[in-house]
């Protein structure tokens, strides 16, 4: 296994960049990305750690200016390693409407926490005292269409132990997926998570369940090397006039085979849920998994429950990638017939 002194080598560092690279590519092969904002310029920074420094009103005019993407030790805070903060700051009008957005980072040395707007939509890594790198991983954060505003600020949070440290390589940029699924309902963003294979048992202490950012691989978000069971919760209020429709339930891509219940009621999986479904439905995982609810399943009085019980048999886990929500059947529809009409 590599490690970062291996990366000190200009030669080692190079093949690096290089492997990961290709990498990023073949992640988001199932996706149709389009760069529509480059964000390759100059950030705020400053070392430190604050948690106000997420807030999208913080002053942040006295903090330094560096270039993204880079090294902070090339900037001049060669040997720091500890924490630091990046912040910048864009106009909505520099987007498109109606589309999935991104936000790529890159690779990020060693650990980040990413706030839009003051909410966190992504984690790769694990913050001190449970520290672990993630250095080679390759930041790609969903941003939730409810969290766009018309000014809109993005704050990233840094860890580094050794080596350099920072935003460090790749294209900084927004990205839209033009493949992404259109939900009238978008559910991504926090939800609650355990791991284990009874999770769901034990709904009425959902509240001291962990957090976990969705879409997200659960190895990037503090459970690395995990595989096995686990269960995924929400609990969402829906307006009445969802309540009327025909709709469906879209849970995006899922690493390895699920199991979805809706206010107590199943309503559907990817095969048989047991580690055998796996090697029969080897590629269960690059599925978009979409489920069709019963009328009158969903409440608009109350809260209505998600719940995703998860098996994953090794490398990545969770519901790891796309759209996350729920959309009408006749958007459905309308969506399937203007892609059939791309190709």
């Amino acid at each position: 296994m590599m490690n970062k002194s291996y990366i000190s080598n200009p030669i080692g560092k190079l093949f690096l960049i290089a492997i990961l690279f290709i990498a990023s590519i073949s992640a988001g092969s199932a996706q149709d990305f389009k760069k529509v904002m480059d964000l390759n310029e100059r950030w705020k920074f400053s070392i430190g750690d604050r948690e106000e420094w997420a807030d999208p009103e913080y002053d942040d005019s006295n903090w330094e200016w560096v270039d993204v993407p880079s090294a902070w030790e090339n900037q001049g805070f060669h040997g720091y390693n500890g924490y630091a903060w990046y912040r910048k700051t864009f106009d909505k009008r520099q987007l498109p409407e109606n589309q999935a957005l991104y936000l790529q980072l890159g690779n990020i040395d060693d650990v980040d926490e990413v706030f839009f707007n003051g909410k966190r939509i992504g984690k790769t890594g694990n913050f001190p005292p449970k520290y672990a790198t993630a250095y080679k991983s390759y930041r790609r954060y969903n941003v939730p269409a409810e969290l766009i505003k018309e000014t809109n600020t993005i704050a990233v949070r840094v860890y580094d132990d050794v080596g350099e440290g920072g935003i460090i390589h790749g294209d900084v940029s927004l990205l839209v997926d033009r493949e992404a699924i259109p939900v009238d309902i978008d559910l991504s963003g926090t939800w609650k998570f355990k791991l284990g294979a009874y999770a769901h048992e034990n709904l009425n202490n959902i509240d001291n369940w962990d957090d976990i950012v969705v879409p997200g691989n659960w190895e990037n978000q503090g459970y690395k090397d995990y595989d096995g069971y686990a269960c995924y919760a929400l609990e969402f209020e829906l307006e009445e006039e969802f309540v009327r429709e025909r709709m469906v339930l879209i849970l995006g891509k899922i690493d390895d085979i699920d199991q979805v219940y809706l206010n107590g009621v199943l309503v559907g999986q990817s095969g048989e849920f047991n580690p055998k479904t796996v090697k029969e439905r080897s590629s269960s995982w690059q599925q978009i998994r979409n489920y069709y609810l019963p009328i009158n399943l969903l409440k608009s009085e109350g809260k209505n429950t998600i719940l995703v019980r998860v098996y994953d048999a090794t490398q990545g886990g969770g519901i790891y990638t796309g759209s996350v929500g729920l959309i009408s059947q006749d958007h459905y529809i309308k969506h399937w017939k203007s892609r059939r009409n791309r190709y």
